[in-house]
């Protein structure tokens, strides 16, 4: 038998499945009465796109090493983090693959990104990105190229040069003790529950921030072998881990005993999403009753939500709730908790989520 760790650290990635991720460990969180490292007065992000650094992190001067878990978006800077988590802090991240990930972060960021913005559609983009794409607008460019790369604190504009790749993965697998693949979510949470040694309910999850597939655009062929040229550094580091989380599946889990748990897993989601959801799936943003409950929308992607049965009792209410949250609504909730006294933050959000710790 091993014991729960619960000193963690998830850097979280863009356009990764990572919001439900974050959803997980918000909830593991609660569900022990962790301390969670929430970014400092109105920010929602750790500081992201800059670099992290210690008081990013609300009350950091007060708290020290004492919080158990990490999770919001951040720039990963090792030796800052370090200021904030314990020493025996479990570090993970997840990465998918940069083809579909090109495509998810256009749509997403096409109203803020200046390289998505001046091209029709992303295989316009694609067909030529340096037409569009200039090194100097980099901070505002940062999803249009090598993504991952730059979350986990390197240069998204490096050259692909061999050694420098080999260097940077070395780099990875020390900080990180654990690397998730978004491609394959459910196999993820599974390897993710024995590392950590978890329950299957704290890793539960409905999808968040995903998005209706008629705002996905199709991508050429030609497109997709172009990611590869285009993103080689994020190219690279997907395939180097899309390969050791295989192998650590198979020596630790074994593939056999990783289908059964996987049938598990989806076998509990459906009963809860029976439980909990009106719909049984997610629906578009027109279609969410509860404001409270709407995902930020971002670009021209129309970002789905959940609507919850009406007569659910007080404990599966709360329970069904937290599983649909959204990632700035539990943000601000869990901010509200930790730290009552400051300001809560602004999020444009209906005030029925302040009233759920007094239910």
């Amino acid at each position: 038998p091993c014991r729960a760790k619960t000193n963690v650290m998830f850097l979280k990635t863009h356009k990764t499945a990572s919001s439900t991720i974050l959803n997980i460990m918000f909830r593991f969180a609660e569900r022990y009465n962790l301390t969670v490292a929430l970014p400092a007065d109105q920010l929602v992000h750790l500081g992201y796109p800059e670099t992290f650094l210690a008081r990013f992190v609300e009350e950091f001067q007060a708290i020290g090493q004492n919080y158990n878990i990490m999770c919001n978006h951040l720039r990963f800077n090792p030796s800052e983090v370090q200021k904030v988590m314990a020493a025996n802090t479990f570090y993970f991240s997840i990465l998918r693959n940069p083809i579909p990930l090109l495509e998810s972060s256009y749509v997403y960021y096409k109203d803020d990104v200046p390289a998505f913005r001046t091209s029709k559609d992303v295989n316009e983009y694609l067909a030529s990105p340096t037409k569009y794409y200039h090194p100097a607008d980099y901070k505002q460019n940062i999803y249009a190229r090598n993504i991952m790369w730059f979350d986990f604190g390197y240069d998204n504009n490096a050259e692909d040069n061999k050694k420098y790749i080999q260097v940077v993965l070395k780099e990875i697998e020390q900080n990180f003790q654990l690397i998730l693949i978004a491609d394959h979510f459910d196999e993820s949470m599974i390897l993710l529950k024995h590392t950590l040694c978890w329950d299957l309910d704290d890793v539960i999850y409905f999808k968040l921030n995903s998005r209706s597939q008629d705002t996905m655009q199709t991508l050429t062929p030609e497109s997709e072998e172009r990611i590869k040229t285009w993103c080689s550094l994020d190219w690279k580091l997907y395939l180097h881990f899309n390969q050791s989380f295989w192998r650590r599946i198979e020596e630790t889990i074994g593939l056999k005993e990783l289908e059964k748990e996987v049938n598990r897993l989806r076998t509990r989601q459906k009963e809860l999403m029976e439980t909990c959801l009106s719909d049984q799936e997610a629906v578009g943003k027109d279609h969410i009753n509860n404001k409270a409950l709407l995902p930020f929308q971002s670009g021209a992607a129309n970002i789905l939500g959940y609507n919850l049965k009406q007569d659910l009792d007080n404990r599966t209410l709360r329970t069904c709730q937290k599983m649909v949250m959204p990632e700035l609504q539990y943000t601000s909730y869990l901010y509200a908790i930790q730290h009552p006294h400051k300001k809560r933050k602004s999020l444009g959000l209906p005030l029925v989520w302040m009233s759920f710790q007094e239910k």
